[in-house]
């Protein structure tokens, strides 16, 4: 995992292949509880940008427009998600300067900043990786965008990606 994390860094490896690898690696190793429906589901990839309009712009040009913009003040960004089959492509753009994105941003510039797991409960995943030994970035849910909660795991765990899990709101 971390080889391919690395890629992705470099920008030599396919985030979605990348994502793929990190979902077949947690199921192989008892990852996250399901979502409702019984099949893990990749709710989206992250990515870093200093504005959502600048950088939306080229999603655009491939027909994948904004659903959904949103401030998140728990985590000082703005979100602008865009569909992608199941999935969709999370742009974030930092409202603060002590924000993770934008401290993401000023030591690795735009880019892959996070894989989404979408859970049926977080609470609990957390209560079960945390009871694995799994190194947490949050102990805690806090609140996202679209009224899910979200927690997310360190790097360290998952092979060098930082991996959110997302609990959809009701």
């Amino acid at each position: 995992m971390a080889s391919w994390a690395g890629r992705i860094e470099a920008r030599s490896e396919d985030p979605f292949r990348a994502a793929q690898a990190l979902l077949e690696t947690l199921r192989r190793n008892g990852g996250p509880a399901a979502p409702k429906d019984g099949a893990t589901k990749i709710s989206h990839l992250g990515l870093a940008v200093a504005s959502v309009d600048g950088g939306g712009s080229f999603w655009d040009l491939l027909g994948l427009p904004e659903e959904h913009r949103e401030e998140v003040a728990s985590q000082k960004v703005i979100t602008s998600f865009r569909p992608v089959g199941e999935s969709a492509l999370e742009l974030l753009e930092p409202t603060a300067p002590e924000s993770p994105i934008a401290k993401f941003l000023e030591k690795k510039g735009p880019g892959l900043h996070h894989v989404c797991l979408e859970v049926a409960d977080v609470a609990a995943t957390l209560a079960k990786l945390k009871a694995a030994g799994v190194r947490l970035v949050n102990e805690t849910p806090l609140p996202g965008a679209h009224g899910c909660l979200v927690a997310f795991v360190h790097p360290a765990s998952t092979g060098g990606v930082l991996l959110e899990l997302s609990q959809p709101g009701h």
